[in-house]
């Protein structure tokens, strides 16, 4: 159910929608006093919101089936949160269709791929996609990239980012939409002002990052994806007890679940590959292991075919496996055409 239905004072809803409680759900996973924190209202005020909440939700279970713990969810509620979920763009209509319309918010995603196949100019268009206005069907978010490998690069930020502004003014002309606001908020450079930038160097920095996120993410509700390129390398290397990996990366892996769910953003976990052998040979495989490969809601493997990229849904809860061909370009990601070749980008 929607914040905007609640009957409260009209400032009272804009706060709440501003700060990023848009469900009640999201309320009900926060504290009374995180609510005063954010909307800079008192205690009692948020309390009073909250006893408003839980009013309006037990009205619509009076068949009985109301919450036995304060932010339990029906089945139905779920269906309908889902539905209303967001997703941010690939830039490659054959990739959204195989995913369902594109990264979910509310889940983690995996992407992992061969050296070159395009694993961080997906990171990049993400990124930049993500703050596509609603007017034109984005999320008008902000997006967190964590680099670990140094590969993130600002010119080539740039180049997407002033491809997708294209875009939009490209679909201006289409939907016959006024343009000039977008034109006077949002520039290409506005683009780089809203992807924030962690580069860590060590796993122990990995991980200190990542459990300074809830906290930044609160203070920062305008946040709708984490991307950290890429989960694996600092963790392939100084490694020689196995096991303390393992729990190091399980309890990364819940924080980042507890994350997506929490602030419905949408989380993008780039991997590497290595080898594994089975059943007499040698086989190409994402990295980290086996109980890794549990650790994410959807897993999406990139790989060559002949000179064109492809992208293949290996695990997910909601859409059936399939693959679908994409390109890297100049602009970005974008649909794959026949003459593709491997070109390196930058």
């Amino acid at each position: 159910m929607e914040v905007s239905s609640l009957p409260i004072s009209a400032s009272q809803r804009a706060k709440l929608i501003s700060a990023g409680y848009t469900t009640l759900s999201s309320l009900f996973s926060v504290s009374h006093s995180d609510i005063a924190r954010d909307l800079e209202i008192s205690e009692n005020e948020a309390l009073e919101i909250l006893r408003v909440a839980s009013q309006r939700r037990g009205s619509e279970r009076s068949d009985g089936t109301s919450s036995i713990v304060n932010g339990a969810q029906s089945a139905w509620e779920m269906l309908n949160d889902e539905e209303s979920l967001g997703r941010i763009t690939t830039s490659c209509s054959e990739l959204d269709d195989i995913l369902g319309g594109g990264i979910s918010c509310k889940e983690v995603t995996e992407i992992g791929g061969v050296p070159g196949i395009g694993k961080t100019q997906l990171g990049i268009q993400l990124a930049v996609n993500v703050q596509i206005p609603m007017d034109y069907g984005g999320l008008q978010g902000k997006a967190i990239y964590i680099d670990t490998e140094g590969s993130f690069m600002v010119e080539r930020v740039l180049q997407i980012a002033e491809a997708c502004f294209e875009d939009m003014r490209g679909y201006h002309g289409f939907l016959k939409r006024d343009l000039q606001t977008c034109q006077l908020n949002m520039q290409p450079k506005d683009f780089l002002e809203n992807i924030i930038y962690f580069r860590v160097c060590s796993y122990t920095e990995q991980i200190a990052v990542v459990n300074y996120l809830e906290k930044f993410i609160s203070e920062h509700k305008d946040v709708k994806v984490v991307i950290i390129d890429s989960i694996t390398f600092h963790f392939r290397q100084d490694f020689d007890d196995m096991a303390l990996r393992t729990r190091l990366l399980g309890g990364m892996a819940l924080k980042l679940m507890k994350l997506a769910k929490k602030f419905t953003l949408a989380v993008v976990l780039l991997n590497q590959v290595t080898t594994k052998y089975t059943e007499g040979q040698y086989q190409l495989t994402l990295a980290l292991g086996d109980s890794w490969s549990h650790s994410c809601t959807n897993r999406v493997i990139l790989y060559w075919n002949g000179n064109e990229r492809y992208a293949y849904i290996d695990k997910s809860p909601s859409v059936r496996s399939a693959a679908a061909p994409y390109a890297v370009t100049g602009r970005g990601i974008r649909s794959s055409v026949s003459n593709c070749k491997r070109v390196k980008m930058m």
